[in-house]
């Protein structure tokens, strides 16, 4: 934890200890700034299907430690497909082989044969590694793919459900923020299909709600994209950091009450009283009265909020 990697920080500057650690999470999530910076980072690759295979070979040949003491004939079938299933987890690999070898009956001269068939039977499913690192990062690629327009966000998200276990409310979420974040008032139907689909998996679970999800996820693919919600929210919050306070204008002010006109609170033009239920008024504080928040693309619908602003823009 962090403050056990602090009490390291003191006997690590002096020299008085020599820090070696391996994790195999993302130490850049886990690890605090001051001991990496003191630190040099080796990243060690995962293992490979070639590697299994080497492992089981010498096991294989090994009569004191591995499989060498019994009479075995492997299909090199047999060895790619534990290799394949393993994928880079050689301990793994050697007890399907360990498997295979004692659970197959020996033929009439003794020898044990291990063909494809009884190494199916030994390790049927692949083993998919998926640290926090891993869900982080598919569900980066999810994201990147929606505001890419492309359809592996839907390859994403059914693997890390199928393989990887993730909790399809976690795309779901992130799949709602996608729809403002990255296609807003472009599409507004893009809302509407990410919330439905979280209802029906709430509804129905899963798997039974999964062509409903499919369905939300390539509506956002496919629909116009924009950011302009996101850039809007990022110029009023800075619009906010450059004014110490936020006085409302008198005229917009709250009028309904008697003795309101005495505190100046008039001046109001309502819109509904004007050609195409418009007036230009004010509608900000005096120091950033001619800001502008959310300026529309061409995207999609944003085209004709677009031409609207402009309009707006024109009135004197």
């Amino acid at each position: 934890n962090s403050s056990r990697q602090d009490a390291l920080l003191p006997a690590v500057e002096k020299g008085t200890i020599v820090f070696i650690g391996a994790t195999t999470e993302n130490p850049f999530h886990y690890v605090n700034g001051a001991l990496l910076s003191r630190s040099t980072l080796f990243q060690l690759e995962s293992l490979t299907q070639a590697h299994s295979l080497a492992a089981m070979r010498r096991a294989l040949g090994d009569a004191d430690k591995g499989l060498g003491y019994m009479q075995l004939q492997v299909d090199e079938a047999a060895l790619d497909h534990i290799a394949s299933m393993a994928n880079g987890d050689i301990r793994r690999a050697l007890n399907a082989l360990e498997l295979a070898a004692l659970t197959t009956p020996p033929l009439a001269d003794g020898t044990i044969h291990v063909t494809l068939e009884v190494a199916e039977e030994s390790i049927r499913r692949p083993i998919v590694k998926a640290d926090e690192s891993t869900q982080y990062d598919v569900l980066s690629a999810f994201h990147k793919s929606i505001r890419g327009s492309s359809d592996a966000a839907l390859f994403w998200f059914l693997y890390a459900v199928e393989k990887l276990g993730m909790d399809p409310m976690t795309f779901l979420r992130r799949l709602i923020a996608a729809s403002s974040e990255d296609i807003g008032l472009a599409n507004p139907q893009a809302m509407v299909q990410a919330v439905s689909a979280l209802e029906a998996y709430r509804n129905n679970g899963w798997p039974e709600a999964k062509l409903n999800i499919a369905q939300a996820i390539l509506f956002a693919v496919e629909s116009p994209k924009s950011n302009a919600v996101y850039t809007a929210i990022s110029r009023a919050m800075s619009a906010m950091d450059d004014i110490k306070s936020a006085e409302v204008p008198l005229h917009l002010r709250d009028a309904h009450y008697k003795g309101s006109e005495k505190l100046g609170h008039v001046g109001y033009q309502y819109p509904h009283n004007y050609p195409n239920h418009y007036v230009k008024q004010q509608y900000l504080p005096d120091s950033i009265a001619d800001r502008t928040f959310y300026q529309a693309t061409e995207q999609g619908n944003e085209s004709k909020i677009r031409q609207n602003q402009q309009w707006r823009d024109s009135q004197s």
